[in-house]
């Protein structure tokens, strides 16, 4: 036997070995975030080229068969989509990570993309600067209101909510239930990652939850740094979102950038209790951050909870940010 023919099953073995502790540790060991940052289509892919590669041999051949049945349903595969005819009263949402503001491309093109939407809701991240290596402060709402006129606005922190319905209540969730009634925009920014807001629509309230949790590796620099500070303040954000839908009685929409994909155990919860909106989308493998050039992740996520969603996908930002943009349509569901 070969060099190759002998390392193809060891390779098949401790791809099978990964798997298995990506179930067992994904979303309960900190160091886990590292091997999750893996692009979810891999867990198809290794597999196929590991049977290929060793020439379809018995050993090899089954250890690929176990990975691939353990790890299929981390592949980020989007089969049986539909699109469902919207209703009479149909909502649109509009949910983007900007990539800080406008900062470094022309205002002019970032307002009239985000008003090519034609969004009643717009559900923004990244409402920010960051100059010098540090998040800064920006203060475009005199602008906002321009351009969305009749339309309300809530912001703490990097987050920013834009809806044409009325705005009844705002309510922090997870660590920024710590702020105080004033708090400072660097405060707000490290602690506020979850902004609800209710929304009157018709007679009926919708609870939505403007997202941005926190990265788990920072580029460009070792990822073990800080990892199991970030880890746990990852942790705290999603404990957090957990709790205040637990005690929610509205319809919820969930949106914006986990800095998760679909594999990674921290998402479970979400997929166990709400409906994804991939449901509409009819990619069969959609992503929504390119990492340079190559689309292979969704860390962008919609998910509801007594909505209907009618329609679901992700957009070209125009090359103004790094990540895609959701676009959603959706209803409230009526009570019998």
């Amino acid at each position: 036997m070969t060099l190759a023919g002998r390392l193809v099953p060891i390779a098949a073995a401790a791809w099978l070995g990964f798997v298995i502790l990506q179930r067992l540790l994904s979303g309960r060991f900190w160091l886990w975030l590292i091997p999750d940052m893996v692009p979810p289509v891999i867990y198809l892919a290794a597999p196929v080229l590991l049977v290929v590669a060793g020439r379809f041999r018995r050993t090899t051949t089954i250890l690929a068969a176990g990975s691939l049945l353990l790890g299929a349903g981390h592949g980020g595969l989007n089969v049986g989509a539909a699109d469902q005819p919207p209703s009479a009263g149909a909502v649109r949402v509009f949910s983007w990570n900007t990539e800080y503001w406008h900062q470094d491309d022309d205002p002019g093109a970032f307002y009239r993309f985000l008003k090519d939407q034609r969004a009643d809701v717009y559900v923004l991240q990244e409402y920010m600067g960051w100059v010098a290596g540090r998040p800064e402060p920006v203060d475009d709402l005199p602008r906002l209101r321009r351009e969305f006129p009749g339309y309300h606005v809530a912001a703490e922190g990097e987050l920013l909510t834009l809806s044409r319905f009325p705005i009844t209540a705002t309510r922090r969730v997870g660590p920024a239930t710590a702020l105080g009634p004033r708090p400072s925009w660097q405060e707000a920014f490290d602690l506020a990652k979850i902004l609800r807001t209710d929304l009157l629509i018709g007679a009926s309230t919708l609870s939505v939850y403007n997202v941005h949790i926190p990265v788990q590796a920072v580029l460009n620099v070792n990822p073990f740094a800080g990892l199991r500070s970030r880890s746990s303040h990852r942790d705290a954000q999603f404990r957090g979102l957990h709790a205040d839908l637990d005690a929610n009685p509205h319809a919820a929409l969930v949106s914006g950038d986990f800095n998760s994909t679909g594999a990674m155990g921290e998402m479970r919860p979400l997929f166990d209790r709400m409906a994804s909106a991939n449901a509409a989308d009819d990619s069969l493998y959609p992503t929504s951050w390119y990492a340079g050039v190559l689309p292979l992740w969704q860390l962008d996520w919609t998910f509801t909870d007594g909505l209907e969603i009618h329609a679901y996908d992700l957009r070209d930002p125009r090359g103004q940010s790094d990540h895609r943009a959701q676009s959603a349509v959706v209803s409230l569901v009526q009570a019998d």
